[in-house]
């Protein structure tokens, strides 16, 4: 594909990670079970905020990925980014399809956790593939916690909400082995604890807005 097509195809994702809109490769996990099952109005206000936490999540993965692959250095990189992308992508359009059915919405905010994440990802990309990755490696692990933490909260009873989210964090390991695998390295400390208090912002702000 020529640098025009690249351009179209990444900028066709970066809107559909802010406005809505993705697609996913791979069917909804949980769309094949039984009837759903009612919820109490508390339960569903609460499920969906917990989804909408975890949109936004993906929302700033895809921004990730799409500026530290725009810096990788090594092809293979790209490639390895360009696949966790993909896979980040169908976590995006699984969790607007939870959200629709719960009868919610997005967050408002979603531009500015674009934006702000793609920004982040291009200083990771620009200090290296080994720095790029480790930063990917400790973001899955974070992720990963967080969507065990969202499988004790979900109501017992929301089983689509629950299918998502485990696939989600099996999905999310993969990734940052995967990372690790390529050359990714450890973070420092205080790095991981700022990546953290980040984290915390997003989650109080995104729950409700």
């Amino acid at each position: 594909m020529s640098p025009l097509d690249h351009f179209i195809i990444e900028f066709d994702t970066a809107l559909r990670s802010m406005v809505g809109g993705a697609n996913a490769h791979r069917p909804t996990p949980g769309s094949d079970s039984s009837t759903e099952v009612v919820l109490e109005p508390t339960e569903r206000e609460h499920a969906a905020g917990l989804m909408r936490v975890n949109h936004v999540g993906e929302v700033c993965a895809q921004a990730l990925y799409q500026s530290q692959k725009l810096f990788a250095r090594n092809p293979e990189i790209q490639e390895m980014l360009h696949h966790s992308g993909q896979e980040e992508m169908d976590h995006l359009a699984w969790c607007e399809t939870r959200l629709q059915e719960l009868g919610s919405h997005t967050s408002y905010l979603n531009p500015f956790w674009y934006a702000g994440s793609f920004a982040i990802g291009m200083v990771a990309g620009l200090a290296g593939d080994k720095w790029s990755l480790g930063f990917v490696a400790e973001t899955e692990k974070q992720v990963e916690n967080h969507l065990a933490s969202h499988l004790e909260k979900l109501p017992q009873n929301d089983h689509r909400s629950r299918a998502i989210v485990e696939q989600m964090r099996l999905d999310e390991i993969e990734h940052g082995q995967a990372a690790l695998q390529a050359g990714g390295i450890s973070l420092p400390n205080p790095v991981q604890q700022i990546m953290k208090a980040m984290s915390k912002i997003m989650t109080m702000s995104a729950y409700k807005i």
